[in-house]
């Protein structure tokens, strides 16, 4: 069976199949997150010209799968502000300025998610609270679960994708507002290891 065909309650339940045989049956997968291959992509409207992007790597974290209630997953994650990376290095700078993240005051943002509700056969809504700019504020996540199975480096493996819209005035960071825009879309691509 194709893992597109699997409903996120059976994907969830598969990972059951990477855990120890010493693992109890009640017991949820906890995955690490790979840094190396999970990203948080900003997109942001630039003075209405163009929707530049930038990125921050170096995530670290945990997703709980729970095998027996897929409702009562669970995701924690920071991202170092300190990673943002436009490509421009100029730009990086100022974008980690008091102008914008304040990166000296703001090392990290941090979700945690309240509440998961799954919405089909592979794809759920992530609610939790994000906190950016020292200021915590509710988040949803559009989630698609990719696939979970073993990597090449034979390690069991859940991978994921997942979107959100936010404010950038919600979080107390207004420069050029409206001229440059409030409305940040975000991309995300992440990889977990058990």
């Amino acid at each position: 069976m194709k893992t597109s065909k699997l409903t996120l309650r059976s994907l969830l339940l598969a990972a059951s199949l990477f855990t120890s045989m010493a693992t109890p049956s009640w017991a949820a997968d906890t995955y690490k997150i790979d840094p190396a291959h999970t990203a948080v992509i900003f997109h942001i409207n630039h003075f209405g010209f163009s929707n530049p992007s930038g990125k921050f790597m170096n995530v670290d974290g945990e997703v709980v799968l729970d095998q027996q209630n897929p409702a009562a997953s669970k995701v924690n994650v920071t991202i170092p502000i300190a990673a943002l990376d436009t490509d421009i290095p100029k730009l990086d700078e100022h974008l980690k300025s008091k102008d914008f993240f304040d990166a000296a005051t703001y090392p990290t943002a941090t979700f945690a998610s309240t509440k998961v509700d799954i919405t089909g056969k592979d794809t759920a809504i992530v609610h939790g609270t994000l906190t950016l700019h020292g200021v915590s504020k509710p988040v949803d996540l559009e989630v698609r679960l990719n696939k979970i199975g073993e990597n090449m480096m034979k390690k069991p493996t859940a991978g994921f994708s997942a979107t959100a819209l936010i404010k950038r005035s919600d979080f107390g960071i207004t420069t050029y507002l409206p001229a440059l825009g409030d409305e940040v879309r975000l991309d995300i691509e992440s990889e977990a290891n058990l």
